[in-house]
């Protein structure tokens, strides 16, 4: 199979409050499954239903290998703005494994084009933030030229989100956003990661619409960064 994967970094325990399964059950199926790396990364405060920063801040309490498999343990932040902010102060960013930055419709109105493209963009200039979820989401209007340049500058990594190409997703035209972000991705050599953005065990790992995609497209295989734990070392703040 083309697109090997060893590892899903976008995936939700009920802590987010409106996914399903525990912290432990996660880690469980992600390992019966054969991953080798887990990423859990619960939605910021401004996402209703969520968690408080406490919860973030107490993630030094829970282990980093759980049934055999290595997490990462973070946030998925809420950009609020065309500035690039975000709903976690940076001495709390600063001590998550991984962050995952998107744009939610609970959190950010859509701006024009080039609002949302700078609202990505100035998010990047982060050092803590690694992963842009769903930069898919037609709903956000993006230059995806521009949006991929500033991965490249930053040395960010793009998310291709199997969820957001799924038919009952809110999400809006993700597989025609995501076919013109991987081609300048491969224009540019700019590495994307699979993502499951699960909200139920049983959905860690499953990208069948994303290697569609990448298939379909001939998307190189190096700039794949789920293909092995040592190509996403650099890319995530605690060293693995």
């Amino acid at each position: 199979m083309k697109y090997q994967s060893v590892m899903d970094l976008h995936t939700h325990t009920v802590a987010s409050g409106h996914a399903y399964c525990s912290l432990r059950e996660m880690a469980k199926t992600a390992a019966d499954k054969g991953l080798e790396l887990l990423g859990i990364t619960e939605h910021a405060p401004k996402m209703p239903g969520t968690c408080h920063k406490f919860y973030f801040n107490n993630l030094k309490v829970v282990p980093r290998e759980l049934y055999g498999i290595q997490l990462l343990l973070g946030s998925e932040v809420n950009i609020l703005d065309a500035d690039g902010r975000v709903d976690l102060e940076e001495k709390t960013l600063k001590q998550m494994d991984v962050v995952v930055a998107s744009l939610h419709v609970p959190c950010i109105k859509s701006g024009s084009r080039q609002e949302n493209t700078q609202s990505y963009i100035n998010a990047m200039k982060n050092p803590y933030i690694n992963i842009i979820g769903h930069p898919d989401d037609g709903r956000y209007e993006v230059d995806y030229e521009a949006l991929v340049q500033g991965a490249k500058e930053y040395g960010k990594v793009l998310e291709l989100n199997n969820h957001s190409m799924e038919p009952d997703c809110n999400r809006e035209n993700a597989v025609e956003n995501d076919t013109i972000m991987l081609n300048y991705c491969k224009k540019y050599q700019v590495p994307v990661i699979m993502d499951s953005d699960a909200h139920f065990d049983l959905l860690i790992g499953e990208f069948d619409l994303a290697r569609e995609l990448l298939t379909k497209l001939d998307f190189p295989e190096e700039l794949v960064l789920n293909r092995s734990v040592e190509s996403v070392k650099k890319y995530v703040n605690r060293k693995l």
